[in-house]
C-alpha cells in the first residue's frame, strides 16, 4: 500500500559454464569496503558491510572456480532509501533507544539523520533459481531472498505456538500489542535485523521489536571455531559429553557484559570456574546445612518470625540478599549478567562465612544443644543458611534454571516454583534429603568435548 516493491533490470553474475544465476553464497571475492578476501556476494563477515553481489571486488564462482559474467535479470526491490523509510528508522533506531549504543553508532554507517544524505540503497529481495527458500508467486524462476523471508519465520514459529497453546496471534503482533517482543541475534545480522526487519513490519502494518540486542562472536580457547582445529564445538556435541547444560549457561552469563565484545570458551577456566562457584559454593551451602537439619529437626525450617525471637541478627543476611536484588534484577534487564553474577556470588561467600563463623559442627560437639535456647539457637543458624540459600536460588535462576527447578523438587519440600517476589520473605517450611545436585566436571567430560 506504501508503494514501496519496485521491480528493476539489473545485472547480476552468471556462470557461463555451469550456465546459470550465481546466488549470494555461489560467489566468493573481496569485501568492496574493507578489501577482506573470501567473503560472499551479500555481506562481509569481517566489516559487517552489504552489497550487491556484483559489488565484489575479484568475484570467482564457488561451482567453476571461474570469473564469472554480468547478464540482465529482473529483481524486487524494498526501496528502503524511501524517505519514509528513512524517516520511520530514524526515529526507531536513534529517538526510541531501542538498541545498544555500539550497535547505534554501527548503524549510522548506513543511516544518517539527515534524511536527505543517507547511505541506505533499496534492498534487493529476490534471487534467480536455483535457490532455496520460497518461490515468488507468478514468477518464473524467482525467489524471496533468504533475509527477507528468515525473520517472517519467527512469526510463522510464534503463530505455530499460539495455535497449539491457544493463544491469539495478533494479541502478539499487532500495532497495540502490549507484550515486550525483543530480538536476541549476532552482531553480524545487525543490518538485517534493524534496518529492513522493522521497515517491513512497519509498512506492512505490525508492530515493531521492542528491542534488539546484539551478541559478539564467540571463540573457543582463543581461537575462531574451526573442525580442522578442534575448537568447532555444536550444542549436540556438547549434550553428548554429559556435562550439564546450566553449566555452560552459567559460563557465558559470566562473560556477557551487554555489549556486542566477542567471548571466549576457555575450557580449562570453565571447568574451573563451574566447580569452583556453583559446586564448591553454591551448592556447599545446601550440602553442609542439610545434614545438619535432617539429622537434628528433621528437616524442618523455622521462619522468619521465628528466627527474629532467638536469632535476629542472623537474619541481616535475608535482608543484604533482598536489598541488593533490586539491582541485581536490573542488571538481568540490561544483559550484564557478567556484573550480575560476580554480585550474586559475593552474596553466597557472604552465606558460607556466615555459616563458617557460627560453626554449628562444634556447637553439636559441644553439647551446645543440649538446652532448648541452644538447640532453638542451632535451628535458627541453619534456618537463616537455608533461606538464604533459596534467595540465591531465585537470583540464579534466570541463568541456571533447570539446576533451581530441581532444588525445588528434591530438596524443598511440596514447595511451589519460586519467582523472584519471593525474595520478600521466603517460604521454605521443610527440607529433604537430596544427592548430588551438581557434579564436578570431570576431565574426560572435557577431552570428549575437545575429540581428544
Amino acid at each position: 500500500n506504501e508503494n514501496l516493491i519496485e521491480k528493476k533490470t539489473i545485472h547480476q553474475f552468471f556462470d557461463d559454464e555451469k550456465l546459470m544465476f550465481l546466488p549470494d553464497r555461489y560467489i566468493t571475492g573481496s569485501c568492496p569496503k574493507c578489501k577482506s578476501n573470501d567473503q560472499y556476494g551479500d555481506s562481509c563477515d569481517k566489516c559487517g558491510a552489504t552489497y550487491s553481489p556484483t559489488d565484489l571486488l575479484n568475484p570467482e564462482s564457488v561451482l567453476s572456480g571461474k570469473t564469472p559474467i554480468k547478464k540482465k535479470t529482473d529483481h524486487f526491490f524494498f526501496k528502503l532509501s524511501d524517505k519514509k523509510c528513512i524517516k520511520f528508522l530514524n526515529k526507531w533506531v536513534f529517538e526510541d533507544n531501542r538498541l545498544q549504543e555500539e550497535a547505534r553508532n554501527k548503524i549510522k554507517e548506513w543511516l544518517s539523520t539527515d534524511i536527505n544524505n543517507s547511505s541506505l540503497i533499496d534492498w534487493d529481495i529476490s534471487r534467480d533459481a536455483p535457490y532455496f527458500g520460497f518461490k515468488i508467486p507468478d514468477q518464473k524462476d524467482k525467489y524471496f531472498y533468504v533475509w527477507l523471508d528468515a525473520p517472517i519465520g519467527y512469526y510463522a514459529s510464534l503463530m505455530n505456538w499460539c495455535s497449539l497453546s491457544g493463544k491469539k496471534f495478533d494479541d502478539f503482533v499487532s500495532l497495540d500489542s502490549e507484550y515486550e517482543q525483543i530480538h536476541f541475534i549476532g552482531k553480524d545480522i545487525l543490518y538485517f535485523h534493524a534496518l529492513f526487519w522493522p521497515a517491513i513490519l512497519h509498512f506492512a502494518g505490525y508492530r515493531t521489536p521492542t528491542s534488539i540486542f546484539a551478541h559478539g562472536f564467540l571463540t573457543v580457547n582463543g581461537k575462531k571455531m574451526s573442525k580442522s582445529k578442534g575448537t568447532f564445538v555444536t550444542a549436540q556435541q556438547f549434550l553428548k559429553c554429559d556435562i550439564n547444560p546450566d553449566y555452560l549457561r552459567y559460563y557465558f552469563a559470566c562473560k556477557l557484559n551487554g555489549s556486542m565484545e566477542d567471548i571466549d570458551l576457555n575450557i580449562s577456566e570453565f571447568c574451573q570456574k563451574v566447580n569452583s562457584d556453583l559446586v564448591g559454593k553454591f551448592i556447599n551451602i545446601q550440602s553442609r546445612c542439610s545434614k545438619f537439619l535432617l539429622e537434628h529437626f528433621e528437616g524442618h525450617v523455622l521462619p522468619k518470625e521465628t528466627i527474629m525471637e532467638i536469632n535476629s541478627q542472623g537474619l541481616a543476611i535475608e535482608s543484604t540478599i533482598k536489598a541488593k536484588s533490586d539491582e541485581i534484577k536490573a542488571l538481568y534487564l540490561t544483559r550484564n549478567t557478567a556484573q550480575a553474577i560476580r554480585d550474586i556470588m559475593l552474596l553466597v561467600d557472604q552465606v558460607n562465612q556466615y555459616f563458617q563463623e557460627k560453626k554449628p559442627w562444634e556447637m553439636i560437639k559441644s553439647s551446645g544443644v543440649a538446652t532448648a535456647a541452644g538447640k532453638n539457637y542451632l535451628h535458627s543458624v541453619l534456618s537463616v543458611a537455608i533461606r538464604s540459600f533459596g534467595a540465591l536460588t531465585i537470583l540464579l535462576k534466570p541463568v541456571i534454571p533447570d539446576t533451581c527447578k530441581k532444588i525445588e523438587r528434591d530438596v524443598f519440600c511440596d514447595l511451589e516454583p519460586l519467582t523472584w517476589n519471593d525474595l520478600e520473605s521466603i517460604q521454605i517450611k521443610k527440607i529433604k534429603k537430596a544427592d548430588h545436585l551438581l557434579v564436578r566436571i570431570k576431565h574426560e567430560n572435557v577431552s570428549a568435548l575437545m575429540g581428544e
